[in-house]
């Protein structure tokens, strides 16, 4: 039975009035809650809705500036940070990452290179010690923490997605590159030259706009206590790494934790991929040289994946697109998946950048009906 279409606001170019029209019918086929869409065309604006609600309950709607957690979407935005210090000379791809991080050396892994850390190829998408169920929330902790494992694999051998690791092990680097931390240089360098609201890390005076996130309390069984250590290891140590139980705290909002808690619009995620999309650089703000995203988009890792067990594909940072979960048509297409559905990536092919926040969590984390039916609909109307 299908649900009741909520007021979709904004804006559309009325060649992808398709687009639109599958942004409603997530409402009504997909239990969408609420959400937000953006596209850009050749750097301009040609989509941007919005609809539904910011809570579960349903009683506060969903507005254009409100902001949502956008989970894994922010790991290409950490990895752009260190990929803008890798212009800069402050860190090389081949140097070793113990060289920028002597602690990091420990346990076998001094020969862990830049590029297998940005690549998922450094064996340590999770920690073997327990911690303590703050413990995301402590910087320090996590990176000694990190500094200390031994790899679950032999680093270079063979990539596995570092699903909550990945933004504390890069963002080290750009912190101890550029003596701020991942959300400080996030923020100056990109987000506010851009005008984009992407944020790691968010005070209480957002909290008004910010989304909740329908996740369940708990994890799924999939990853619950009866996973293999591998999966408990790096969904749930330390508890609540995830969001299960923790994504709407304040506590949360206000960490750094460049893997899983960028909290943005849609708008913001779809003006960062304009960028890269028309080759690093926007109304006269450059992120990177072309030559840098092209070095980026392309393929370090592919395959079978060793944490989740399906095909993956990476190139520094940036997910490739593959025909298990394709980017669009585009054989170039790079950006990032995001728990519940969100998107965003650039087709530098079709000089387009899209976007899509979600607040549901709940529902298929690999492949979406909800984002499928965006894209669908995107390169139909093209």
């Amino acid at each position: 039975m299908s649900e009741p279409v909520p007021e979709i606001h904004g804006d559309c170019d009325p060649r992808f009035a398709a687009l639109r029209d599958a942004f409603a019918a997530n409402f009504a086929e997909h239990g969408e809650v609420g959400g937000a869409l953006a596209v850009t065309l050749e750097g301009a604006p040609v989509v941007d809705l919005w609809g539904g609600s910011a809570d579960r309950a349903r009683t506060r709607p969903w507005h254009r500036d409100t902001l949502v957690n956008v989970f894994s979407v922010g790991k290409p935005m950490v990895a752009l940070c260190l990929l803008m210090l890798l212009e800069r000379g402050h860190v090389g791809l081949d140097d070793l990452v113990a060289e920028h991080w002597p602690q990091f050396a420990a346990a076998g892994k001094g020969e862990v290179t830049v590029r297998m850390l940005l690549g998922h190829r450094a064996g340590l998408p999770g920690i073997k010690r327990p911690l303590p169920r703050s413990a995301m929330y402590d910087w320090p902790l996590m990176t000694s923490a990190l500094a200390a494992e031994q790899p679950w694999w032999r680093p270079g051998d063979k990539h596995g997605y570092h699903v909550n690791t990945f933004g504390f092990l890069v963002g080290e680097l750009v912190r101890r590159a550029s003596g701020e931390s991942a959300g400080a240089f996030f923020k100056a360098a990109i987000a506010q030259p851009l005008g984009a609201d992407f944020h790691f890390g968010i005070g209480a005076d957002e909290d008004r706009r910010v989304a909740e996130f329908l996740f369940p309390e708990v994890a799924p069984d999939a990853i619950d206590a009866h996973a293999t250590p591998l999966l408990r290891s790096v969904y749930l140590n330390p508890p609540g790494l995830s969001g299960f139980g923790t994504v709407n705290t304040r506590q949360w909002r206000a960490a750094e934790i460049p893997s899983a808690n960028g909290h943005a619009t849609a708008r913001a995620v779809a003006r960062i991929y304009s960028a890269l999309a028309g080759g690093g650089a926007i109304d006269g703000v450059r992120l990177l040289e072309a030559q840098t995203v092209a070095l980026a988009t392309r393929e370090v890792s592919s395959g079978q994946d060793a944490v989740l067990g399906r095909p993956s594909r990476f190139g520094l940072g940036f997910q490739l697109t593959q025909p298990e979960r394709p980017m669009g048509p585009s054989l170039n297409s790079f950006g990032h998946f995001g728990a519940g559905g969100s998107l965003g990536f650039a087709d530098p092919d079709d000089a387009l950048a899209f976007a899509y926040t979600t607040s549901q969590g709940e529902g298929p984390r690999w492949q979406n009906p909800r984002n499928r039916g965006l894209l669908d609909a995107l390169y139909s109307s093209l």
